[in-house]
């Protein structure tokens, strides 16, 4: 790594509003703090406040400037408005030398126009994935699509989402294979070994050579996308009843805050036994209870990422992902959400012990933990080359 030829350390804003965000930032940031020379400004937006909350103090992240733009169902164009426009005041007071996005939220592409209109070059952290349909996942597909229009840097998890990136016309020198950053944190926070499982831990002796065990299995359920909101997502939860009306099964579905989400859930599974519904667990709690499980049903993207670095074999309950590595390496099947197709698949994987076995024995794709200091190395040799990093004829932030 290059040594920069000034010894004022670079200033880069990391910003943040969800969960996702933060877990995937967390290192970036841990990092930045670790040495002499970066100077990492945390700003929150806000996006998913009550989360951030649980979670940033224990994840050794310092958050320097916290934005509130949250408002009860406010739509997405309100809430991109508000985003840029505070944004864009913070980046004129504190005018660093790069915004740091990361993935595909609202925050992300707010953060990258934001300081696309300062004149501010962006590092886009997970760029390059792709479903191919605009609007599948909503609106993160187009975001991260747009992103990936502003950005200098774009640092892709897989070499498949690097592809993705030059396929599109991402000058080749822009785009940086590292890993994901999601790898880093959980690999991390198991370190730490501080995280409670929301499993009945006591239920059973646990064998980690089959699935067949005393006890119930343990399925662990994350829902939450628009896209999936209403009577498909009630449509899932009757699924989820049938589940567990098998009486050999323990679900842990920790609710997503979204009203949208637990009015489609709570009449199909309030009260159900062998579903224990509970409040969405801090990332440690997460973790333990992540490694806990015998099986994955999601719509998620980030425990796509995080459930083959532990074996455990996913389902993921959508039509498309942006994350195809883990189907192609077998540690994910994308299935749907068609009810039936759900009891189907789990129910292989819960009975058929040769089955399951392929899956929670599939190579993880998406990298070793070390995806942070390839980032950092990267920025802190182009920034003591003094690569330029302004607008040119060629392309956004080209170095052409």
């Amino acid at each position: 790594m290059s040594t920069p030829a000034s010894t004022m350390p670079v200033r880069a804003m990391l910003v943040l509003g969800t969960r996702p965000e933060a877990i995937k930032l967390a290192p970036v940031a841990r990092a930045m703090a670790a040495g002499p020379q970066f100077e990492p400004i945390v700003v929150t937006t806000g996006q998913h406040r009550e989360m951030l909350h649980q979670m940033l103090g224990m994840l050794g992240v310092d958050v320097r400037i916290a934005l509130d733009v949250m408002r009860t169902r406010q739509q997405l164009s309100d809430l991109t408005a508000r985003l840029v426009r505070e944004l864009g005041g913070v980046l004129r007071e504190q005018r660093p030398d790069l915004v740091v996005v990361q993935g595909d939220t609202t925050t992300a592409l707010a953060g990258a126009l934001a300081a696309f209109y300062e004149k501010i070059p962006v590092a886009h952290v997970e760029a390059g994935l792709r479903t191919g349909v605009i609007d599948n996942p909503f609106p993160e597909e187009l975001n991260r699509s747009l992103i990936g229009r502003i950005a200098r840097w774009h640092f892709a998890p897989t070499p498949a989402a690097a592809r993705h990136l030059t396929d599109e016309g991402v000058p080749g020198e822009q785009v940086f294979t590292t890993g994901n950053t999601v790898i880093d944190n959980l690999l991390w926070v198991l370190t730490e070994g501080t995280g409670v499982s929301a499993f009945d831990t006591d239920a059973r002796a646990r064998d980690a050579d089959t699935i067949r065990r005393a006890g119930p299995k343990r399925i662990l359920v994350t829902l939450h996308r628009r896209e999936n909101q209403g009577e498909r997502m009630r449509g899932m939860g009757r699924a989820l009843a049938r589940l567990a009306r098998r009486g050999d099964v323990e679900i842990v579905l920790p609710l997503h805050k979204s009203p949208a989400v637990r009015e489609a859930l709570l009449p199909e599974l309030e009260g159900q036994q062998g579903i224990s519904l509970v409040e969405p667990l801090d990332y440690l709690d997460f973790a333990a209870t992540l490694a806990e499980c015998d099986l994955v049903l999601t719509d998620s993207g980030g425990i796509q990422e995080e459930a083959p670095s532990l074996a455990k074999p996913s389902l993921v309950l959508r039509t498309t992902t942006e994350r195809p590595e883990a189907v192609e390496a077998g540690a994910a099947r994308l299935i749907g959400t068609d009810p039936e197709a759900i009891v189907t698949w789990a129910e292989r994987l819960l009975d058929d012990p040769a089955e399951y076995r392929r899956m929670a024995t599939a190579s993880n794709p998406f990298g070793d933990g070390e995806a942070a200091h390839r980032i950092l190395g990267q920025l802190a040799e182009d920034f003591a080359a003094d690569v330029p990093v302004g607008l040119t004829a060629s392309g956004p932030y080209s170095t052409a």
